[in-house]
C-alpha cells in the first residue's frame, strides 16, 4: 500500500502586476492561490502595484513600486521624493526611454524581500514576469518555477504587423525590448509552467525552452460564480466581450467591424464590452468611424458576480482574439451557459472544443467570418442555446481551480524531485 504522505508546500508566489479587475494576473494569482491553500500549503503572493484581492488564508507581501502605470495617470512623472534608490531610477529611465521595466524592476526588488526569508518558503512561483532577479533567486539557493501564459513576442509580432509607419515600429520594438530577458531567463529555470499545449509550442519555438521542461496545466473557473443565471432571459441583439487591453492581439477592431457589418441587418445588434476604452485608441477610432456610440457599452471594473449576470443577459458572447495562449472569458462564458463565438487563434479551438459542438469557430482577423457566425447564434435562438449548455458541460468537467492546483502542486514536487501528490 503506497503511504506517501504529501508535504505542506511553503511557496512564495510572485506577480509584478496584481490588478484584480484588469488582465489575467490577478485573477491568476487570487485564484491558484485559494486552490494551493485548501489543499493544506502555505502560500504568501509578492505582488507589485496594483495589489491583488486574495482570499483567506493567503499572505501578502507588498513590493512597492513608481507604478508608472497606474490606470488614472499612465506614464506619469513622479515626484523626486517617490526616488528611493537604484531600482526606482532603473524603472523611471526604462520608461523615459519608451520601454515596460516592470518586469525587471519587480524581479529586482523580489529577490531582495526574499534574501532576508532564507528557508521560510520551499520554492519561488513567478508569475509571468521573468525578470532576471529570478537568476539571482537561483544564486540564493531558491528553487524556481515559472508560469507562461503565452510568450510575449507574440503580442510583439501582431502588435508590429498592426504598426502604420516605422517610427511606430520603433516605438514598439524598444516597448518590448524586455522580451528578451524574459526567453534568456526561461531558459535557465528548470520547469516552465503554461497553459494549453499550443502556449508549449509557442514559447518551445519562441523563447528556445526544452520542451522537457515545460509542463501544461490549464487554468480552471470558479463555477460557483460563473454559472447559469435562473430567471435572466438574454436580451435581443446584445452581443459582449471582454477586452481588458485594448491591444491589437485582442481583436477587438474586428469585432467592432463585424457588429457594424451585422447592424445593417440587424438593428438591435449591440456590443457590451468588460473593460475600458482608452481615448484616442484604435477602438475609440473605429467606434467613431463606424458610428456605433450609441451601439457600444463599456462596463468598466464589474465585480465577478457583475460580469456572470451580464452574461446572462447577453444572446451571444464573443472571443475575437487574434492570439490567445488560453482565454479564461472564453470559459467563464461557457461555465455561464452562454453560446459562444470565438476565433481559431492559438489555443482556441483546444480550450472551447470542435466548431459547431461547443462553440462556432472563425478564422482570426476576419470581420466578415465573425459577423456571420455572430449572425447565425442569433438567427436560431434554440441551437444556441443548446450550443451553449454543452458548452458548460464541458467548462464544468474540465476546468476547475482546484484542478489547476493540484496538478501545480504536482509540478511543485516534481522541481523539488519528491513524488507528487
Amino acid at each position: 500500500m503506497n503511504t506517501f504522505q504529501p508535504r505542506r508546500l511553503r511557496v512564495a508566489l510572485l506577480v509584478y502586476r496584481g490588478n484584480p479587475r484588469s488582465g489575467g494576473q490577478g485573477v491568476y494569482v487570487r485564484h491558484l492561490s485559494g486552490g494551493l491553500v485548501a489543499l493544506g500549503h502555505d502560500v504568501t503572493v509578492f505582488s507589485g502595484r496594483p495589489y491583488p484581492e486574495l482570499p483567506p488564508g493567503v499572505g501578502l507581501e507588498k513590493i512597492p513600486s513608481l507604478d508608472l502605470y497606474r490606470d488614472a495617470d499612465p506614464f506619469r512623472v513622479p515626484r523626486s521624493r517617490e526616488i528611493e534608490g537604484v531600482d526606482d531610477l532603473l524603472e523611471l529611465a526604462t520608461m523615459w526611454s519608451g520601454g515596460f521595466g516592470e518586469p525587471r524592476t519587480f524581479a529586482r526588488r523580489a529577490r531582495a524581500a526574499l534574501r532576508v526569508r532564507l528557508g521560510e518558503f520551499d520554492l519561488v512561483h513567478d508569475d509571468q514576469g521573468l525578470g532576471r532577479g529570478l537568476l539571482g533567486m537561483l544564486d540564493d539557493g531558491w528553487p524556481v518555477i515559472a508560469s507562461i501564459h503565452h510568450p510575449v513576442t507574440i503580442d510583439r509580432a501582431i502588435d508590429l504587423a498592426e504598426a502604420s509607419n516605422e517610427q511606430r515600429r520603433r516605438s514598439i520594438r524598444r516597448w518590448y525590448g524586455f522580451s528578451s530577458m524574459q526567453a534568456r531567463v526561461a531558459q535557465r529555470l528548470d520547469r516552465i509552467l503554461t497553459v494549453s499545449e499550443a502556449s508549449k509550442r509557442d514559447i518551445a519555438r519562441e523563447m528556445g525552452v526544452d520542451p522537457s521542461r515545460i509542463g501544461v496545466v490549464p487554468i480552471g473557473v470558479d463555477q460557483s460564480v460563473y454559472a447559469p443565471t435562473p430567471g435572466v432571459d438574454p436580451i435581443p441583439g446584445r452581443v459582449m466581450t471582454t477586452a481588458s487591453a485594448d491591444v491589437a492581439l485582442k481583436g477587438l477592431v474586428h469585432l467592432l467591424e463585424a457588429v457594424a457589418k451585422l447592424r445593417t441587418e440587424r438593428p438591435e445588434v449591440h456590443l457590451v464590452i468588460i473593460g475600458q476604452l482608452r481615448p484616442g485608441s484604435a477602438a475609440q477610432r473605429t467606434i467613431d468611424r463606424l458610428g456605433l456610440e450609441r451601439a457600444v457599452e463599456f462596463v468598466t471594473g464589474p465585480t465577478d458576480a457583475e460580469i456572470a449576470h451580464r452574461y446572462a443577459e447577453a444572446a451571444v458572447a464573443v472571443v475575437p482574439s487574434i492570439y490567445e495562449g488560453f482565454s479564461l472569458p472564453a470559459i467563464e462564458a461557457m461555465a455561464c451557459g452562454t453560446p459562444l463565438v470565438a476565433t481559431t487563434g492559438g489555443a482556441l479551438p483546444e480550450v472551447v472544443g470542435a466548431d459547431g459542438t461547443t462553440a462556432r469557430l472563425v478564422p482570426p482577423g476576419d470581420p466578415s467570418a465573425l459577423a456571420a457566425a455572430l449572425d447565425a447564434v442569433l438567427a436560431d435562438p434554440e441551437a444556441s442555446r443548446a450550443m451553449g449548455e454543452r458548452g458548460r458541460r464541458r467548462v464544468a468537467e474540465r476546468f476547475r481551480w482546484s484542478v489547476t492546483a493540484a496538478a501545480t502542486v504536482a509540478e511543485y514536487e516534481r522541481l523539488l524531485g519528491s513524488p507528487s501528490c
